[in-house]
């Protein structure tokens, strides 16, 4: 039996319901109609006289090649698709793992990527250190490597934190892995979001032969509705295996969704564009509201993602702050208490800050005055 999902539990309860949604981890999204204006004549035709059937279970072969476009020298046979990232996570870990195997998960993290694996077999959880610019430390990773460890997920741009690994730290964890036979399960559906200046780690698929890259229209796109996901990897048989794991699932995904799906990635780069733009224009406004407020927060501006992860100093701790926030002021924000982890300590005084949605002005102005008013 799973436990229940604590931050889906708590947007179910809140994120419709709040006045001002603060700590969103996708970016602002668009229409329908918009998401069309982009396409061409032909595309916006191919669309609308689709035939509503069931479709490949691997995805759609043209979105499969728009995909695979993205990375570097893959083909549209190392991609399979998903009804959102959610299915291709169970997928990968009911695939990879079985009761004698032991897995390795990043802290904090995404409640799936260590409830998954600690409801097949052992887990072990390594911390990302704040003081290290929420950094892995690779000799700790190696260090808590098993015979049987079979699967290491991370996450960067990091799930809340907004960080980045470094580029040598991540080479070396790709040659640990390989050293080993591990696999790598990579969750980079941040990469390309962030501030304009960011630099995205390269896609672990195109790097190792057993990474596989997970991404999704939800987050760096902002298109949760779609409802979209893949995993990119270069060993075939993994796939095909996670394909007919898929059969039990939701076995194809839907047929419009992915005829959307394959505009948004055609034109990616306009979408990205716009949404960097917006984690660039939110960043100083936020910049200026913790300056203000210098005595409760202490600040860092993320690496990359949408999300940050400040430290809330108040002595009526995190929960209370968080709380008080969104049942007297209507402002959700989402405490570290939310990514505990039964893996080791995690944080207990931070919370989940959003950076990718337009017009924080009336929500950050609701945060001033709650404060103002009650501290």
């Amino acid at each position: 039996m799973l436990p229940d999902f604590r931050l889906e539990t708590y947007f179910s309860k809140w994120e419709f319901k709040a006045k001002y949604h603060m700590t969103a981890s996708d970016a602002e999204t668009i229409t329908l109609h918009e998401l069309l204006k982009m396409a061409t004549p032909a595309e916006q035709e191919q669309f609308m006289l689709m035939p509503l059937g069931y479709t490949e279970t691997f995805g759609a072969p043209d979105l499969r090649q728009t995909i695979a476009a993205i990375h570097t020298n893959k083909t549209a046979e190392e991609v399979l698709c998903f009804a959102g990232a959610s299915e291709g996570i169970f997928a990968a870990n009911n695939v990879i793992l079985d009761k004698d195997s032991h897995s390795i998960v990043v802290t904090p993290n995404y409640q799936s990527h260590e409830t998954l694996p600690l409801a097949i077999c052992e887990a072990t959880g390594i911390p990302l250190d704040p003081d290290d610019n929420w950094s892995l430390d690779i000799d700790r990773v190696a260090a808590a490597i098993k015979p049987n460890t079979k699967l290491i997920t991370i996450n960067f741009p990091h799930n809340p934190t907004g960080a980045i690994l470094s580029l040598d730290r991540y080479h070396a964890l790709i040659e640990l892995c390989r050293k080993h036979g591990i696999y790598i399960l990579h969750d980079e559906i941040f990469n390309g979001l962030g501030p304009s200046t960011a630099q995205h780690l390269p896609y672990v698929a195109d790097l190792y032969e057993r990474g596989l890259s997970l991404n999704v229209m939800s987050k760096a796109y902002g298109l949760p509705g779609l409802r979209i996901g893949w995993i990119v990897c270069q060993d075939k048989e993994l796939l095909s295996k996670m394909e007919r794991f898929k059969h039990y699932l939701s076995i194809c995904n839907s047929g419009p969704s992915e005829r959307l799906a394959n505009i948004a990635l055609t034109y990616r780069s306009k979408l990205l564009a716009r949404n960097c733009s917006i984690v660039d224009e939110n960043l100083p406004k936020w910049d200026a509201f913790f300056n203000r407020h210098q005595d409760l927060f202490e600040w860092q501006r993320p690496d990359g993602a949408c999300t940050a992860y400040p430290r809330y100093k108040g002595a009526d701790g995190v929960e209370a702050f968080c709380r008080d926030l969104v049942e007297k002021s209507g402002v959700l924000l989402l405490p570290s208490t939310i990514y505990r982890s039964q893996l080791g300590e995690t944080p207990i005084d931070r919370f989940r800050l959003g950076l990718g949605r337009k017009n924080l002005d009336a929500g950050i102005a609701a945060m001033n005055k709650h404060i103002d008013d009650n501290y």
